[in-house]
């Protein structure tokens, strides 16, 4: 998934914890694997180069120019150009690029690696696509449903994505064809904060693993790209506030909130410096804005549904699927959960309603699946083994 990192404290949802609960950060397109514990930052750091420069995020080698003349270029049509560099990136008889979720690379790097994560597929098809001769540009969604925890750190996603242009028509060209993102949907951005998804991704890879130096580094130069995007203030608040500056951690999120006054991350992270600093009555007071927040936010329901349904607490997980799909009524993946939740309740017919509105929304890919469930909740139905209540 093409993903915008951003930091959280994962606390936020309870009372007072007795330890300091994990962070959490924002991001785009890259999970970072924490270790067991921080290594050594002065002897990690030595070994990281510094952010390279901007202009070298998007440069195509040569020998991959070639490649474009001999493959997309000669096509006329622009449709046909689109069509040819997908084979490109994709076939196994080119290059066959693989998805990894720590590939936060540049053009050559995906080159070289044929790895990229949905951030570094989108630099590597807006390179590509203007090289060829086609008109495309990154998109920028705020929140997709998609979440990672270890026990320090929780990763927040956004996700982006590469628009081209066709005949007057735009389009849009995705790592992940499946992944759910906001009713906003995706909107063009500049090169400039493309570029700021990168450094702050990389920033936060390697403070995950324990190079918090170099980590600085990276997101002082995404700020130098675009000082208004909340993720990269959020993230260097949770680099602050782990080598104990918590003056300038709390700056970092009052940042970032004025940016965004809903980002949840960095309301999280607040929360849970107020309280490292004994401030109960900041905490309470900024837990009461986080919950309004997520009150209203269909992926929130979605995911306390998803922990109330794996406790076997089906009631109260159809509650939080209902009030999802409530919210987002045209995401398959929430009314499958719901049918889910329902069947394991032991409500058939209501279960086969909303396995058939997941499998009318969803995806090509995903209806012969849905149907397939479709199929064994009827055949179980009428075998008698469910109730049609």
């Amino acid at each position: 998934m093409g993903i915008v990192l951003s930091f959280a404290l994962a606390a936020a949802l309870a009372t007072a914890p007795a330890a300091p609960p994990p962070a959490e950060l924002s991001v785009a397109g890259a999970t970072p694997t924490l270790p067991a514990g921080d290594a050594p930052a002065a002897a990690a750091d030595a070994a990281v180069l510094p952010p390279p420069s901007p202009d070298t995020l998007l440069a195509v080698p040569p020998e991959l120019k070639q490649l474009l003349r001999q493959k997309v270029t000669h096509y006329g049509a622009q449709e046909d150009r689109v069509q040819a560099l997908v084979h490109l990136i994709f076939d196994e008889d080119a290059l066959a690029l693989r998805y990894s979720t720590e590939a936060t690379h540049s053009v050559a790097e995906t080159y070289q690696l044929r790895s990229a994560n949905c951030l570094s597929f989108t630099l590597f098809f807006v390179a590509l696509a203007r090289e060829a001769g086609i008109t495309a540009r990154p998109q920028e969604v705020g929140q997709v449903l998609s979440w990672w925890q270890d026990q320090r750190t929780i990763y927040n996603f956004g996700h982006v994505n590469a628009q081209v242009r066709i005949d007057g028509r735009n389009g849009t060209v995705d790592l992940d064809a499946s992944v759910l993102m906001d009713r906003r949907g995706p909107r063009v951005i500049s090169d400039q904060r493309l570029f700021a998804h990168y450094y702050n991704n990389r920033g936060s890879e390697l403070m995950a693993a324990g190079q918090n130096g170099p980590a600085r580094q990276y997101y002082q130069q995404a700020l130098r790209m675009d000082a208004t995007l909340p993720n990269i203030w959020n993230n260097l608040g949770v680099l602050e506030a782990r080598e104990g500056h918590l003056d300038a951690a709390g700056q970092d999120y009052a940042q970032a909130l004025q940016l965004n006054p809903a980002h949840v991350a960095s309301l999280s992270n607040t929360i849970n410096l107020y309280r490292r600093l004994g401030n109960t009555a900041a905490a309470d007071a900024t837990l009461k804005r986080l919950e309004d927040i997520r009150a209203v936010d269909p992926f929130y329901h979605f995911m306390m549904g998803r922990q109330a349904e794996s406790g076997g607490d089906y009631a109260q997980a159809i509650s939080h699927y209902r009030r999802a799909v409530a919210l987002h009524p045209a995401a398959h993946q929430f009314h499958f959960g719901l049918a889910r939740a329902y069947f394991l309740s032991g409500n058939a017919r209501l279960a086969e309603r909303e396995m058939r509105r997941a499998r009318d929304l969803g995806p090509e890919n995903d209806r012969t699946r849905y149907q397939a469930k479709l199929d064994g909740l009827q055949r179980l139905e009428r075998a008698g083994s469910l109730s049609s209540r």
